[in-house]
């Protein structure tokens, strides 16, 4: 049994967040955890229907995933969140209401992004062809103080999805 808790993934777009947090959701579920996973794409999709990306928008949309995720870690469920949510202030606020929040900063650099990126969204950001694009036209406050630190850049993604599975333990929340 475990109790339950927040993972929540905060990095730019194209960073990794889904890629690791779809494997450690796997890994819990495999385990027996009663589990879910929010992923800022399919919650726009069903849960912010509508919001668009201005500052406000951007922070209903992370309350909303916050208030889910706070639902289901006080009713003994992990949630994990995998969500750009640029603004730290917002962030801070959702950690401020949910008992056992662990924060992992996934962090990549514009120039890898961009070469990563197969829609060449950054590229067109890059060239000013999309307004409002976080972490080049918009910006992205990276974490003061997270719980952890992943650099998909140079770390394999089971290196990175055993950080967060040593954090865990750590933490005593597995």
């Amino acid at each position: 049994m475990h109790k339950g808790f927040t993972i929540w993934f905060t990095g730019l777009s194209g960073a990794g967040k889904s890629t690791v947090s779809e494997i450690v959701y796997a890994q819990l579920k495999e385990a027996g955890a009663k589990v879910e996973l929010l992923d800022g794409d399919v919650v726009r999709t069903h849960l912010s229907k509508g919001l668009g990306f201005s500052k406000e928008d951007r922070d209903i949309n992370v309350r909303r995933i916050g208030f889910v995720c706070e639902l289901l870690s006080r009713n003994g469920v992990i949630a994990i969140a995998a969500a750009i949510s640029p603004y730290r202030a917002v962030r801070e606020e959702v950690r401020a209401t949910i008992p056992n929040f662990v924060e992992v900063y996934v962090h990549c650099p514009i120039e890898v992004l961009a070469e990563r990126d197969v829609k060449g969204l950054y590229k067109k950001a890059l060239a000013g062809e999309i307004a409002s694009f976080t972490g080049v036209s918009d910006p992205y406050e990276a974490p003061a103080n997270p719980e952890v630190s992943i650099d998909s850049s140079k770390e394999a993604i089971y290196d990175s999805v055993a950080k967060v599975f040593a954090k865990l333990k750590e933490l005593d929340l597995l």
